[in-house]
């Protein structure tokens, strides 16, 4: 068991590649990684650094992972080691260090699917294609669509003062189309109404005044 949350060296975006690359499954960057990937520049310093699986395809990932890293699910408030054979239902995250006692290297976030869509645990109404959650760099580097990473962001029971950082950082680049997916999403998690809606409909009302004052 451990407890260690803030003991973090985490690898960089080039490791992370370099390591999941071999796998054959479906993967990609989340969290502040994901969204820096999209805007094309480091935004802020990141303290970790999560790559997204599919829950159905966990067993693979461990068999690869457990060669050369420790694993530990997030359970109960406590990270309690991942064993060979434990298929995980309901766990969402997997700390990876290198060993018992040596920092925390990157996290593995499991995601739900059903019938070729990712499903929003939080809120499962909300749902997309698998093979659309997921987006590449020039370079060929995978992570998750923005407006999903900032649904978690914004779906979380603590939103932190970095998260709405994120989407202010965000906002600029976001099209119509991924800001009102974003609303409408989170107001179907939160039909009685969120900070973050009113923030996107006000952004994309002054857009649409200042297009139409340049026509």
């Amino acid at each position: 068991m451990r407890t260690d949350y803030d003991n973090w060296e985490p690898l960089t975006v080039s490791n992370i590649v370099d390591l999941f690359t071999d796998l054959p499954i479906t993967w990609c960057l989340a969290g502040g990684w994901a969204l820096d990937l999209h805007l094309g520049k480091q935004s802020r310093q990141h303290s970790d650094i999560d790559v997204i699986i599919l829950r159905d395809e966990q067993e693979s990932s461990y068999d690869f992972l457990s060669r050369e890293w420790k694993l530990y699910k997030a359970q109960d408030g406590v990270l309690m080691p991942w064993v060979q054979g434990e298929f995980l239902t309901d766990t969402t995250d997997v700390w990876v260090s290198k060993n018992s006692d040596s920092p925390w290297a990157f996290q593995v976030m499991l995601v739900d699917t059903f019938e070729n869509n990712w499903i929003y645990r939080r809120e499962k109404s909300v749902k997309k294609p698998v093979n659309e959650i997921i987006v590449r760099t020039n370079d060929g580097i995978p992570y998750l669509r923005s407006e999903i990473q900032l649904l978690y962001k914004g779906g979380s029971s603590k939103v932190r003062e970095k998260d709405f950082h994120d989407l202010q950082t965000m906002l600029p680049i976001l099209t119509s189309q991924e800001k009102a997916w974003l609303s409408q999403s989170l107001q179907q998690q939160f039909p009685e109404g969120h900070l973050w809606i009113s923030y996107l409909q006000k952004d994309n009302k002054e857009k649409e005044i200042r297009g139409a004052k340049k026509c």
